[in-house]
């Protein structure tokens, strides 16, 4: 387990984390999403110990990971700004990760170059940039650690090559244990792998839920109410988060239990009224709109 508490990290006048509370369970894909600038990269690179916090503590499966590599063997980063070495091949990397790595398993790094079709011999510069994604998550798998820390891992993928690599996260997670953990601005790719999620905005975590669960708990409804003292009931008697019309139809998105919404529709019995699923991006636009990141603000 990953168990992070009260971190920041600040850049000059910039507080890129601010206080930040969380965990992450084993053996389960865990996606952290969040606004531009919300400081994703900047908690991923602090959870592989490639920066220090400024105040609070990291700790990897118990062991704080900072300058400890014990610690840091149990991570492979694959970060959004990759670096290769200038005129490096695919089996320069090989032989580097080789000596980071001891479990490192050059077998299935061979086979899985051939399957992925990609030259051992050929510079990483001559590479296109899904290729490039395509080496470093071969890497990571094969490095054999416990933990896989991808940032934006899935840009620059074709849509072939990304159920690939999906399908090879779900095979290492039954066969060895893998965590893998997602960072990505594309929440519809996160929707369908990932089990647990964590939501940054400005520097700081609005939540850490399990997807179902949030799923669950958060419900597009969707009315048409001709009375003020109608709709006026319904913002009093639910949790509402966000709320539009267009003329007689209003749209809310509502927290609670499905049964707990469903008896207060009932209740008020609008003219009509269903209750709908929301995607992980519409949960997302609903929570940080909560927070003042208002999509309608920047828009018009």
């Amino acid at each position: 387990m990953i168990e992070f508490q009260n971190i920041s990290k600040c850049f000059d006048r910039v507080k890129a984390i601010d206080n930040v509370t969380a965990s992450i369970g084993e053996g389960h894909v865990f996606g952290l999403i969040g606004t531009n600038g919300a400081g994703k990269s900047t908690l991923m690179r602090l959870l592989c110990g490639v920066m220090k916090p400024d105040k609070g503590t990291i700790l990897v499966d118990g062991e704080p990971v900072y300058d400890n590599p014990s610690a840091k063997a149990r991570i492979f980063y694959i970060s959004d700004d990759q670096y290769f070495f200038r005129s490096g091949t695919p089996g320069d990397m090989l032989r580097l990760y080789q000596t980071y790595y001891p479990g490192f398993d050059t077998d299935k790094w061979k086979d899985m170059m051939g399957k992925f079709g990609l030259d051992a011999g050929r510079k990483i510069s001559t590479f296109s940039k899904g290729m490039k994604k395509q080496l470093s998550v071969i890497c990571g798998i094969c490095a054999n650690t416990k933990y896989l820390f991808c940032d934006e891992t899935f840009d620059g993928l074709d849509p072939v090559m990304r159920q690939a690599v999906k399908a090879v996260f779900v095979r290492e997670m039954e066969e060895r244990g893998l965590t893998p953990v997602i960072a990505s601005h594309n929440l519809r790719e996160l929707e369908d792998i990932c089990e647990y999620v964590g939501l940054l905005h400005r520097g700081g975590i609005l939540f850490e839920k399990d997807l179902d669960e949030m799923k669950l708990n958060i419900h597009k409804v969707q009315c048409v109410v001709k009375e003020e003292s109608m709709l006026q009931q319904l913002k009093d008697r639910l949790e509402v988060m966000t709320m539009e019309n267009r003329g007689a139809l209003y749209t809310f998105t509502v927290r609670g239990n499905r049964d707990g919404v469903e008896a207060v529709m009932e209740q008020l019995s609008p003219v009509f009224y269903e209750l709908l699923p929301l995607s992980l991006e519409e949960i997302f636009i609903s929570e940080t709109e909560v927070k003042g990141y208002d999509i309608k603000a920047l828009i018009f």
